[in-house]
């Protein structure tokens, strides 16, 4: 389905950075198109193409790391960043379908003229709860998948460090001075 090893590194650990870079961007341009007319006017295709690119990396990253995680010491810690993990693609998905509802409410708005006019004439009241049923359920969409990329984060951290370093420096592998 997509790459395991990079430059013989596990590809896990290379793409995981390309999801945590662009969910949360993803959700911060859903929100501001969600929100702000002049955000989803000027970011235009931008917003639904990031979070596309962000869809297609969850799967990419989740089957890399199953790769890993066939060939890694198993541990309850490894299971659970595993498990999280497979919890973000419906986040990711929210995030496009969010994104290309705001586009096309812009370009829908931009062709009948009605992204400026006041919200008592020809947008009526149907627009502007759309409008507001966009912008909440943007909100919800943007703000659960940065939780989510956060806790599979933390999750992974976890597994690859907790009890693999020293509090204090080691004998003659510090810095040279």
């Amino acid at each position: 389905m997509g790459p395991t090893e990079i430059n013989g590194l596990p590809a896990h650990v290379l793409l995981v950075h390309v999801v945590v870079i662009l969910v949360p961007l993803a959700a911060m341009l859903v929100v501001l198109s969600a929100v702000w007319p002049a955000a989803r006017r000027r970011l235009g295709v931008i917003t639904p193409l990031v979070a596309l690119v962000a869809l297609v990396s969850v799967p990419l990253t989740t089957h890399a790391g199953e790769w890993l995680e066939a060939r890694v010491p198993s541990s309850e810690l490894v299971h659970r960043h595993a498990e999280l993990g497979d919890t973000l693609l419906p986040w990711a998905a929210g995030l496009f379908v969010a994104a290309a509802a705001s586009w096309v409410l812009a370009r829908r708005s931009a062709a009948t003229g009605t992204e400026t006019a006041p919200a008592r004439t020809a947008t009526g009241p149907g627009r502007r709860v759309l409008v507001a049923v966009l912008a909440v359920l943007s909100l919800v969409v943007a703000a659960g998948s940065v939780v989510q990329v956060y806790r599979i984060g933390d999750s992974g951290a976890q597994a690859v460090w907790h009890g693999s370093f020293s509090r204090t420096p080691l004998p003659g592998d510090g810095p040279a001075r």
